[in-house]
């Protein structure tokens, strides 16, 4: 219950806002991004997929989270809570979407992509002929966010309930 109190900003924050005041949780997501960079760089000789395995791993360390809870421990309720951090770090991943043309989100090193010469999304939005689309693009991969934290609570809560409801009454009927 308190995840889905706390979660509730997020359902109502732009995407701008977001990237202005991302929470703590933004740092969380730091680690996976910055560490998909590197294994996609110890992994692979091409710079696009280098560049876009940060955003990458920040969504898809959760996704595995939720997968070792569901397939290995059939813990439902454990893995509904990792598809809510991925929901969570594609949320995350929209301002730094939304911000490839303007360029003016705080980086890692401190400046902002206009003093470093870009960042991962104006480099990719670049690439891929759709850098006017950044905005756009960043408020669809918000909602992806969101529905994901929505899918996990309507998974989390389906899980207690069976686990309350449906297991006791089969270990009460043996």
């Amino acid at each position: 219950m308190f995840l889905v109190l706390w979660s509730i900003p997020y359902f109502r924050i732009s995407v701008h806002d977001l990237g202005e005041d991302p929470g703590w949780m933004h740092h969380v997501h730091l680690v996976f991004h910055e560490a998909g960079h590197a294994i996609a760089g110890m992994i692979v000789n091409n710079r696009d997929i280098v560049v876009f395995m940060g955003s990458g791993m920040q969504v898809l360390f959760p996704l595995i989270v939720a997968g070792a809870f569901y397939w290995t421990n059939s813990d439902s309720y454990s893995a509904a809570l990792g598809l809510w951090w991925a929901g969570h770090a594609t949320l995350d991943v929209a301002p730094y979407i939304a911000d490839a043309r303007a360029l003016d989100l705080e980086l890692l090193s401190g400046g902002t992509g206009k003093e470093v010469e870009g960042h991962d999304w104006e480099y990719l939005l670049t690439r891929w002929n759709a850098l006017p689309l950044d905005t756009t693009i960043a408020e669809r991969v918000a909602l992806a966010g969101r529905i994901l934290m929505v899918a996990a609570f309507l998974w989390a809560a389906a899980s207690l309930i069976y686990n309350r409801f449906v297991l006791t009454d089969k270990m009460d009927a043996s």
